[in-house]
């Protein structure tokens, strides 16, 4: 049985040094020549199981996933619970190969396809399990569906924060009760997941496998015992650590809710030591990142702010630009979503209303020539492009309007 060659640093081997787009993190607490701690060594462990079964399209997301399995095992000492999106452009790109494996894995599975907001609030309790969800796609795939489960998504995103109960009316005579939301989960399927879940989630992107890049076969009878004697030990180690990891604030690299995803992991590695303090950091600086850039370009989010910034630029930042200028370099983008954001493109009416919920309006500008005409104002705009976009193209000093 052959094992998957991998670019990506062999488990236990010192990662790459991290580049300064990383910014300062903590460098490796392991010292030379000296026996690794039983956190690191078990992190390592299962590091090789799941580098053996699935390929995972960075060294980065490697590290991410074990990192999370392993912080299952502490779910009641966290204070938020990462999703885990496992997310793909088409079939056969390995995701439910790597649900499999977390099954093995992961703190108490259930495993589901499909299933109803309720069955989940019966699952959970003050002892979560972990949710893993396959074929997410039938939930999420397209508006209708994700209308008709609209109680997952809102179970998922209450979820990710403890103390975030849901009432229900519940028996023939209808009594109000409570239901438990608080649980890790991975989510696998095609396409990516609503805005607010992948907000709240640590984001695999997974992708198939190329020529030279294998897995070995993943076998219940052979395999299995040797992930579940994994999993075994993580519970046992978990248990040994808890009290410390209940009191633990991990220096975090990252701020806001991407901050409060990544704790469990980060302190898992912060728990374990040897080199995954720095690795957890290094993957949760870098795939954040990832998922910024990712943002900027969708379509929903931001995206509108992120080229009108890119237009104001590209004509030398002047303190107007009319409608129909802006209208007309958005739906000329070919790369853009605007030219089909109707049967004409993107119109003066529709863009107004994309930028309602950023407080900026149209308004009666003046032009070089002299002419007025409705138009936007750099100024209106600067507020929420620090806010939203900050990386596109960074604004310059400018003296307030008069």
């Amino acid at each position: 049985m052959s094992d998957q060659p991998v670019s990506e640093s062999i488990a236990g081997e010192e990662p790459a040094t991290v580049g300064s787009e990383t910014g300062n993190l903590p460098s490796s607490t392991a010292v030379p020549g000296m026996p690794e701690s039983p956190g690191a060594v078990l992190l390592t462990e299962l590091h090789t199981h799941i580098r053996r079964y699935a390929v995972l399209p960075s060294t980065e997301a490697l590290d991410a996933v074990t990192l999370w399995a392993a912080a299952t095992h502490l779910q009641a000492v966290w204070h938020h619970a990462p999703r885990l999106a496992i997310v793909a452009p088409a079939r056969r790109c390995g995701k439910s190969r790597l649900l499999d494996v977390l099954v093995e894995t992961v703190h108490d599975p259930l495993i589901t396809v499909n299933t109803s907001a309720a069955a989940i609030y019966r699952t959970i309790s003050d002892r979560p399990r972990t949710l893993l969800v396959d074929e997410v796609d039938t939930i999420f795939g397209n508006p209708r569906t994700a209308e008709k489960y609209e109680d997952i998504r809102g179970l998922l995103n209450a979820g990710h924060q403890r103390n975030r109960p849901v009432t229900r009316a519940v028996g023939n005579d209808h009594q109000a009760r409570e239901f438990e939301t608080f649980a890790m989960a991975a989510l696998a399927g095609i396409g990516d997941l609503p805005d607010t879940i992948m907000d709240r989630s640590i984001v695999i992107r997974m992708r198939r496998r190329a020529d030279g890049e294998v897995v070995a076969p993943l076998r219940d009878r052979r395999d299995g015992v040797l992930l579940r004697e994994t999993r075994a030990k993580l519970s046992l180690w978990a248990g040994q650590v808890a009290e410390q990891a209940q009191v633990l604030e991990p220096d975090m690299p990252v701020e806001d809710r991407a901050a409060d995803t990544w704790e469990p992991l980060i302190a898992v590695a912060d728990l374990a030591g040897g080199s995954w303090p720095r690795r957890a950091r290094q993957a949760c600086v870098r795939m954040v990142a990832a998922e910024e850039v990712i943002e900027e370009d969708s379509c929903g989010g931001a995206r509108i702010l992120a080229d009108i910034r890119r237009i104001f630029f590209a004509h030398g930042d002047p303190d107007t630009l009319a409608t129909t200028a802006l209208l007309a370099s958005l739906n000329d983008d070919p790369e853009a979503p605007w030219a089909e954001h109707g049967r004409g493109g993107l119109t003066a009416r529709a863009l107004s209303g994309l930028l309602k919920d950023y407080q900026i309006s149209s308004a009666n500008i003046r032009l070089p020539d002299g002419t007025q005409r409705k138009g936007y104002t750099f100024n209106k705009f600067a507020d929420s492009w620090r806010r939203y976009c900050p990386k596109v193209h960074p604004l310059p000093p400018r003296a307030p309007a008069a």
